[in-house]
């Protein structure tokens, strides 16, 4: 890997129940860059989240992480008891143990401080998403690897989130890993972006790509105002559905 490279996945593939999950998908994140995995809901983006986080082991490929990376993660749902007392001060350091000026510090950052004391279960969505981002980063991660962070939101409050995401990006320097479906949100944000159907259908950086014809074609002239581009090469045409790329060429394939 590169001097700056924090974690790179090589020829990744994975097999469920003779269902093809991921098929060579190889990719690199570096220092202070933000990557973002795009795609229909069953294209393997949340189980190649888990495979860089280690919590799942490929069939096929590599996962090279750089020596001593902490890693934080935030999943996409984190269910606490409605019966157990539970504050955010609390919440946030269940795992490792941390001063009032630590905790203080990652709720500053992360915009919650004002909740320290507060029952986690009087937090609003956005407040709860801004909780789970405090928590990971209390282990002071070089990798925050993110799983759909602004799912549930309405607009405002996903700008608002991806708008800290940034922040967090630059005031730590850490590689950002991020899940989403909010395309017309996470554009502007990406370094890099990586549209995945099993396979890696096409990725590239944001702004290569507002008048690239083969990005027109893929989301239609009326969403090219709502994007923010992102550089798009491959040689088959798809859509953000499940109806997309053409089979993998895989004996036990179910498409």
């Amino acid at each position: 890997m590169s001097a700056d490279a924090l974690l790179n996945l090589d020829g990744i593939g994975f097999t469920r129940n003779r269902r093809v999950i991921l098929d060579d998908v190889s990719l690199t994140l570096r220092e202070g860059n933000i990557v973002t995995l795009i795609g229909p809901n069953g294209a393997g983006k949340s189980t190649l989240l888990k495979i860089a986080l280690g919590q799942v082991l490929p069939d096929r490929g590599t996962v090279t992480r750089r020596a001593k990376t902490r890693l934080g993660y935030v999943p996409q749902k984190v269910f606490v008891a409605s019966t157990l007392p539970l504050t955010v001060s609390r919440f946030v350091t269940l795992t490792q143990r941390a001063s009032p000026d630590e905790i203080l510090k990652v709720l500053t950052l992360t915009g919650v401080a004002y909740a320290a004391q507060q029952s986690v279960h009087t937090l609003s969505g956005g407040e709860w998403q801004r909780v789970l981002l405090a928590r990971a980063l209390m282990l002071r991660p070089d990798i925050l690897l993110l799983d759909e962070p602004a799912q549930g939101l309405d607009v405002a409050g996903q700008n608002a989130l991806y708008d800290l995401i940034r922040r967090i990006r630059d005031d730590t320097s850490c590689g950002i890993l991020l899940v989403s479906h909010d395309l017309h949100l996470v554009m502007s944000s990406s370094d890099l972006v990586i549209c995945l159907q099993h396979h890696i259908c096409c990725s590239g950086k944001p702004e290569n790509l507002y008048h690239d014809p083969a990005y027109r074609a893929l989301f239609g002239e009326h969403n090219v105002a709502q994007l923010a581009a992102y550089h798009h090469h491959h040689d088959h045409v798809h859509a953000l559905d499940d109806a997309t790329c053409p089979p993998l060429p895989h004996p036990h394939h179910e498409s």
